[in-house]
């Protein structure tokens, strides 16, 4: 064997070595869907029972969506990430803070922000989707304010609550982080909450939730279990899955990571929203741009995750470790006009985006439409090719070996 075929074949015997190593998550990529063309779907969280001040946001949206519409002329979608209660402060107060009592979605309080919610999704602007009873753990939230003054306030005020000013690890509505790090609740209570949550949802929507995003994305696979057991089908994650609250209150114990369209062992779609949108931190329009550009090149729907606290008052927005200085911080008014542009724009870099919901997107995945998903080998290639450089640590050692050069021109050869 000359000295050219030996170093060939010790080259090619590296490059198998290479991908053996992570054949796992190259596997994965490659049967992970790929759409036919850019898909954009608004996400956000943490509508429904709070501040009485939605029921202007929320009509001040649809008013924008409606004015943003793709080429079939579909209004662009936002979904509202719906909590089904706050707590009802008075009642509270009036027990010592020894009791915990709601106030739900239901309640008379709520009517103007009940109606802005249908007047959206009558228009085909806004899809509703479980979020959640409750935007914290109640008993936890009542032992935290045994020892904080702040959450006592906060668990006792007589107005509506923001649940955007709780500390971050309270938030969570899946774990006991009364205590951190926090501690796994009972199957049988979780059981219990998501059929209270699934029978409340469809007591105010008239149909049962299909779609579930966990608060804070922190939750666990009997979280999983007993949304399948109230019908949901399809479940918003960022990637990976954190089953608690560490030491320093970050989310942690991550248990599972998938991609969008792999399934939960209790038959759920998962469906990944990764990039994040929050104009009241200072995301420019071009943010939203961005994140569709490269989520179309890897063949993967763009899943814009926002917030409430966006386009309401100031003081109902989260302390951000970095905000912008006072004169920059933005106001809901701003942010509205931020999201419209950053929608414009987005039609104007991608003309064939598509708007849709995320239920509709995972039914076209589920059944392989052939309108929305990819089925031509060329195409395949260069999203698969566009998604490597995500796996940790394939792109340095695809460099050390040769690799990529082989990656880069089938890449560019499809």
């Amino acid at each position: 064997m000359s000295v050219l075929a030996l170093a060939l074949a010790l080259m090619g015997l590296l490059w198998v070595s290479v991908l053996l190593v992570f054949a796992a998550p190259l596997v994965a990529r490659w049967r992970e869907p790929v759409l036919t063309g850019p898909v954009l779907i608004i996400e956000s969280d943490d509508w429904g029972a709070g501040p009485l001040a939605q029921a202007a946001a929320l009509t001040s949206l649809t008013s924008l969506l409606q004015r943003i519409r793709d080429r079939s002329g579909r209004p662009a979608v936002m979904t509202l990430g719906v909590v089904l209660e706050v707590p009802d402060g008075k009642r509270i107060a009036a027990s010592g803070c020894t009791e915990y009592h709601a106030l739900t979605l239901a309640d008379a309080c709520f009517a103007d922000v009940r109606a802005a919610m249908q007047s959206g999704i009558q228009a085909g602007v806004f899809a509703p989707q479980l979020h959640g009873q409750c935007h914290y753990w109640p008993s936890a939230l009542l032992a935290a304010a045994q020892g904080d003054s702040t959450v006592r306030s906060w668990l006792t005020a007589h107005d509506p609550a923001a649940t955007e000013d709780l500390p971050a690890h309270l938030q969570s509505s899946w774990i006991d982080a009364s205590c951190l790090p926090s501690r796994e609740l009972a199957p049988e209570a979780i059981q219990q909450a998501a059929a209270a949550e699934a029978a409340a949802y469809q007591a105010a929507f008239g149909n049962a939730p299909q779609v579930a995003v966990a608060t804070t994305f922190v939750w666990n696979e009997a979280v999983e279990a007993a949304w399948g057991e109230t019908g949901i089908q399809t479940l918003i994650t960022p990637g990976r899955r954190a089953t608690c609250r560490n030491v320093a209150g970050q989310p942690g114990c991550v248990d599972a990571t998938m991609l969008t369209g792999e399934r939960s062992s209790a038959g759920q779609t998962y469906l990944v929203r990764d990039v994040f949108f929050e104009p009241v931190l200072g995301h420019a329009p071009q943010r939203l741009v961005d994140g569709l550009q490269t989520r179309t090149r890897q063949g993967r729907a763009c899943l814009i995750e926002t917030h409430r606290f966006n386009f309401l008052q100031q003081r109902d927005a989260p302390k951000d470790p970095d905000p912008p200085s006072a004169e920059d911080h933005l106001k809901p008014y701003a942010s509205l006009d931020t999201l419209e542009a950053g929608l414009r724009a987005a039609l104007a870099a991608c003309p064939e985006v598509r708007f849709t919901s995320p239920l509709e997107l995972a039914h076209a995945i589920r059944c392989c439409d052939p309108v929305w998903i990819e089925r031509r080998l060329r195409p395949r290639l260069v999203a698969w090719y566009a998604r490597l450089d995500e796996i940790p640590r394939f792109h340095r050692m695809a460099q050390l070996s040769g690799l990529d050069l082989v990656l880069a021109w089938l890449g560019r050869a499809a």
